[in-house]
Protein backbone atom coordinates (compact mmCIF):
# COMPACT_ATOMS: atom_id res chain seq x y z
CA UNK A 1 0.00 0.00 0.00
CA UNK A 2 1.46 3.41 -0.93
CA UNK A 3 2.85 5.54 1.87
CA UNK A 4 3.20 9.33 1.99
CA UNK A 5 6.49 10.85 0.96
CA UNK A 6 8.80 11.95 3.73
CA UNK A 7 8.48 15.48 2.28
CA UNK A 8 4.71 15.41 2.88
CA UNK A 9 5.22 14.23 6.47
CA UNK A 10 7.98 16.78 7.11
CA UNK A 11 5.65 19.50 5.76
CA UNK A 12 3.22 18.92 8.62
CA UNK A 13 4.08 21.61 11.20
CA UNK A 14 3.69 19.11 14.02
CA UNK A 15 6.49 16.94 12.58
CA UNK A 16 8.82 19.42 10.87
CA UNK A 17 11.58 19.29 13.50
CA UNK A 18 11.86 15.50 13.68
CA UNK A 19 15.03 13.80 12.49
CA UNK A 20 15.08 11.81 9.24
CA UNK A 21 14.75 8.46 11.02
CA UNK A 22 11.63 9.58 12.90
CA UNK A 23 10.10 11.08 9.74
CA UNK A 24 10.63 7.80 7.86
CA UNK A 25 9.17 5.82 10.77
CA UNK A 26 6.09 8.05 10.74
CA UNK A 27 5.69 7.85 6.95
CA UNK A 28 5.73 4.06 7.22
CA UNK A 29 2.89 4.13 9.78
CA UNK A 30 0.44 6.23 7.73
CA UNK A 31 -2.39 4.43 5.95
CA UNK A 32 -3.61 5.62 2.56
CA UNK A 33 -7.25 6.74 2.48
CA UNK A 34 -9.47 8.08 -0.30
CA UNK A 35 -12.76 9.91 0.16
CA UNK A 36 -15.44 10.85 -2.36
CA UNK A 37 -17.12 14.23 -2.50
CA UNK A 38 -19.65 14.40 0.34
CA UNK A 39 -18.01 11.72 2.51
CA UNK A 40 -17.85 12.59 6.20
CA UNK A 41 -14.26 11.91 7.24
CA UNK A 42 -14.69 12.91 10.88
CA UNK A 43 -18.02 13.52 12.62
CA UNK A 44 -18.37 15.96 15.51
CA UNK A 45 -19.24 14.08 18.67
CA UNK A 46 -18.11 10.71 17.31
CA UNK A 47 -15.01 8.87 18.48
CA UNK A 48 -11.78 9.33 16.58
CA UNK A 49 -8.59 7.31 16.51
CA UNK A 50 -6.77 8.81 13.51
CA UNK A 51 -4.84 11.92 12.59
CA UNK A 52 -5.10 12.83 8.89
CA UNK A 53 -2.96 14.73 6.43
CA UNK A 54 -4.52 15.87 3.14
CA UNK A 55 -2.47 15.04 0.07
CA UNK A 56 -5.03 16.32 -2.44
CA UNK A 57 -8.58 17.61 -2.53
CA UNK A 58 -10.54 19.91 -0.28
CA UNK A 59 -12.73 19.50 2.80
CA UNK A 60 -14.99 21.70 4.86
CA UNK A 61 -14.75 21.91 8.63
CA UNK A 62 -17.92 22.62 10.59
CA UNK A 63 -18.79 22.98 14.25
CA UNK A 64 -22.41 22.75 15.36
CA UNK A 65 -23.41 22.81 11.69
CA UNK A 66 -21.57 26.06 10.89
CA UNK A 67 -18.67 26.02 8.46
CA UNK A 68 -15.58 27.32 10.25
CA UNK A 69 -12.82 26.45 7.81
CA UNK A 70 -11.49 24.56 4.83
CA UNK A 71 -8.70 22.05 4.48
CA UNK A 72 -6.54 21.62 1.37
CA UNK A 73 -3.35 19.80 0.37
CA UNK A 74 -0.79 19.83 3.16
CA UNK A 75 -3.32 20.53 5.92
CA UNK A 76 -3.86 18.11 8.76
CA UNK A 77 -6.56 17.43 11.33
CA UNK A 78 -7.46 15.06 14.13
CA UNK A 79 -4.52 15.71 16.47
CA UNK A 80 -6.81 15.73 19.50
CA UNK A 81 -7.68 12.10 18.73
CA UNK A 82 -3.98 11.30 19.05
CA UNK A 83 -4.01 12.39 22.66
CA UNK A 84 -7.25 11.34 24.28
CA UNK A 85 -9.16 9.15 21.80
CA UNK A 86 -12.25 11.23 22.59
CA UNK A 87 -15.10 12.56 20.50
CA UNK A 88 -14.29 14.72 17.49
CA UNK A 89 -14.65 18.46 18.05
CA UNK A 90 -15.64 19.21 14.44
CA UNK A 91 -17.06 17.57 11.35
CA UNK A 92 -14.79 17.28 8.33
CA UNK A 93 -16.56 16.61 5.02
CA UNK A 94 -14.93 16.06 1.64
CA UNK A 95 -15.86 19.00 -0.61
CA UNK A 96 -14.09 17.27 -3.52
CA UNK A 97 -12.63 13.83 -4.01
CA UNK A 98 -9.74 13.57 -1.55
CA UNK A 99 -6.59 11.57 -1.10
CA UNK A 100 -5.36 11.49 2.49
CA UNK A 101 -3.15 9.54 4.83
CA UNK A 102 -4.29 8.51 8.30
CA UNK A 103 -2.07 7.90 11.31
CA UNK A 104 -3.63 5.73 14.02
CA UNK A 105 -3.13 6.69 17.67
CA UNK A 106 -1.39 3.38 18.48
CA UNK A 107 1.34 4.27 15.97
CA UNK A 108 1.71 7.85 17.14
CA UNK A 109 1.78 7.48 20.93
CA UNK A 110 5.14 5.59 21.15
CA UNK A 111 6.81 8.20 18.94
CA UNK A 112 5.63 11.04 21.21
CA UNK A 113 6.81 9.18 24.29
CA UNK A 114 10.29 8.91 22.74
CA UNK A 115 10.41 12.54 21.47
CA UNK A 116 9.70 15.20 24.11
CA UNK A 117 10.09 17.92 21.46
CA UNK A 118 7.22 16.37 19.53
CA UNK A 119 5.08 16.31 22.68
CA UNK A 120 5.79 20.02 23.18
CA UNK A 121 4.91 20.83 19.54
CA UNK A 122 1.66 18.88 19.98
CA UNK A 123 0.81 21.00 23.02
CA UNK A 124 1.52 24.17 21.02
CA UNK A 125 -0.71 22.94 18.18
CA UNK A 126 -3.55 22.18 20.57
CA UNK A 127 -3.22 25.59 22.24
CA UNK A 128 -3.42 27.28 18.82
CA UNK A 129 -6.54 25.27 17.92
CA UNK A 130 -8.13 26.22 21.23
CA UNK A 131 -7.46 29.92 20.60
CA UNK A 132 -8.95 29.63 17.10
CA UNK A 133 -12.06 27.97 18.52
CA UNK A 134 -12.48 30.66 21.17
CA UNK A 135 -12.32 33.40 18.52
CA UNK A 136 -15.35 31.99 16.71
Amino acid sequence: MPKPSTDLVRGIPLFRDLDDKSIQRLADEFIERSFATGDVIAAEGQGGLNFFVVESGEATVSVHGNEVGRLTAGDSFGEIALIDKSARTATVTAATDMHCYGLPVWSFRPLVEQNPDLAWRLLETLAARLREAQER
